[in-house]
């Protein structure tokens, strides 16, 4: 059979822009599933919340804000330490940019495997690295912080929470009290596949848990349309449960069974394809999904490290059990 595609090297179609207004300061900047990227407009300056892959990329965002403001955009929040939401960051600096937000997890993730992470995205992804020689290389947090911060745009008080560990180890979510809204980062998806190559899955229900609890009445995902009513913000928890449970059950009743990472996939694939293989992303997250929850599942509690090598060497050797 013909291999298909390394991840995403055949998605090459531009995808179409959506800019939804939440609010009177949220909006959203979203594109059929590829990273979105929130904006929060203050009194006296603006936030994003996940910067694009590149600094070529983020003009489209700032375009956008200055058709509406021309307030400095002082903060930029990483909602996670993946390449293709942060590497964008130093397109804001001529912007007014003072801080570069996430939390201590994300940072010390940055230390131990920024780099091969970067490396590795890239190779993954060329449609949205597109000016790739316009990132300056990996973007740093200024700011960190433990367990929730808060921050004040003018009388606007912004708050970004760790609710638990997920698609990373240092997820956060930013959201604003007084209007219940949220960004969630990768934590939610929304008709996308979760990328699960770096997460916690045996973790992730109950910071979903967590999340539902705190009630939003509107929510951004990592990838996915906006979440406009509390129904549906609850709807795309679930799905994204649905999505975490079935794939980590999968691996634990292949690696009961003794099956190795070629089974596993055949074996996941029986249960996800059916309610997941048309979704946005599938096929390019897949492999990696089933290589950390038959990690997990065999008792690897903190993800490997991904190079650009083992991105291959995975991709090839379980292209036979598509």
């Amino acid at each position: 059979m013909t291999e298909k595609k390394f991840a995403s090297q055949a998605d090459l179609e531009e995808k179409k822009i959506s800019w939804e207004k939440l609010s009177d300061n949220a909006y959203a900047y979203t594109a059929e599933g590829d990273p979105n990227t929130g904006v929060i407009i203050g009194d006296d300056s603006c936030m994003i919340i996940d910067a694009t892959a590149t600094p070529v990329a983020a003009q489209g965002v700032i375009a956008k804000v200055r058709e509406i403001t021309d307030k400095p955009i002082k903060y930029v929040v990483q909602t996670n330490y993946h390449a293709v939401r942060v590497l964008g960051a130093s397109g804001y600096k001529d912007e007014g940019l003072e801080q570069i937000i996430a939390s201590r997890d994300t940072y010390d993730l940055i230390v131990e495997r920024g780099q091969q992470d970067m490396d590795s995205e890239i190779g993954r992804f060329p449609r949205l690295f597109q000016a790739v020689e316009s990132v300056p290389g990996l973007t740093w947090p200024t700011m960190t912080f433990e367990g929730e911060m808060a921050v004040w745009l003018g009388d606007l008080e912004v708050r970004i929470k760790q609710v638990g560990r997920g698609h990373t180890k240092g997820d956060s979510i930013v959201y604003i009290p007084s209007q219940n809204i949220c960004f969630s980062g990768d934590l939610v998806e929304a008709d996308a596949a979760c990328y699960t190559g770096d997460a916690y899955l045996a973790d992730w229900p109950q910071t979903l848990d967590n999340l539902a609890a705190m009630n939003f009445d509107k929510l951004v995902p990592g990838r996915g349309p906006v979440l406009m009513t509390p129904a549906e913000v609850q709807k795309g928890l679930a799905y994204t449960r649905d999505f975490v449970g079935t794939l980590y059950t999968s691996a634990q009743e292949a690696v009961a069974q003794g099956m190795d990472l070629f089974a596993t996939m055949a074996h996941t694939r029986k249960n996800m394809d059916p309610k997941f293989g048309h979704v946005f992303i599938y096929e390019h997250c897949l492999p990696f999904d089933v290589t950390r929850a038959h990690d997990e599942a065999s008792g690897i509690r903190d993800p490997r490290i991904w190079t650009a090598e083992r991105d291959q060497e995975m991709w090839h050797a379980l292209q036979q059990a598509s």
